[in-house]
């Protein structure tokens, strides 16, 4: 209670699927999604997502960006960067999401969870399968988070999918297990968050 700066977590999708996961993931963890965040590209600015960010009753917070394939700092970028950086603003941690592209975008990552919900230092692909490549993940709207400074960042192949092991008829495993490893290590809340 010493901060009055709101706590987000930030996911670098924003497809249907990755909207409807977050929306049920954000329930099963007391928080909310800010719904209107999602797009294929992101359409609103950064201003505007701080402004709904701010108007939510409580945290943490979970918002989508997504740069739709675009190469170097797209729309989705461009809005991360503002609200990664506004003072009003703490981000808790990223949810990096792998997709198809490759060495050209691409990010550091702290830890990934492959779609069998197995921790790897190795970065997944856009299936949950790990990588070559220690540590990084290569995905569409990741450009930009080596510049900013993020506690953690994990990996995951495409939320909701994953070949139907992270959808949400069952349970969204992957994105869950994603949030509870952002929660614990920023030590958010741990007493009062559901466990189911």
């Amino acid at each position: 209670m010493n901060s009055l700066r709101r706590k987000v977590i930030l996911v670098t999708d924003g497809d249907e699927y990755a909207l409807k996961t977050i929306e049920y993931v954000a329930k099963k963890f007391n928080g909310r999604c800010i719904s209107k965040s999602y797009g294929n590209p992101t359409v609103l600015t950064g201003e505007e997502m701080v402004d709904l960010i701010l108007q939510t009753p409580y945290d943490p917070v979970f918002v989508m960006f997504d740069d739709s394939g675009f190469l170097g700092e797209g729309a989705g970028e461009r809005a991360l960067k503002y609200v990664a950086t506004h003072p009003s603003i703490e981000v808790l941690g990223v949810i990096a999401v792998a997709s198809r592209t490759h060495q050209t975008e691409w990010t550091r990552v702290d830890v990934s969870i492959d779609r069998y919900g197995k921790l790897t230092p190795y970065g997944v692909d856009k299936s949950g399968i790990p990588e070559h490549d220690i540590g990084r993940i290569n995905g569409d709207t990741v450009y930009c988070l080596d510049e900013l400074d993020i506690p953690i960042i994990v990996g995951i192949g495409d939320i909701g999918k994953m070949a139907r092991k992270d959808h949400i008829r069952n349970g969204a495993p992957i994105t869950k297990m994603a949030v509870d490893i952002i929660l614990e290590r920023s030590g958010y809340n741990i007493g009062e968050r559901q466990s189911e």
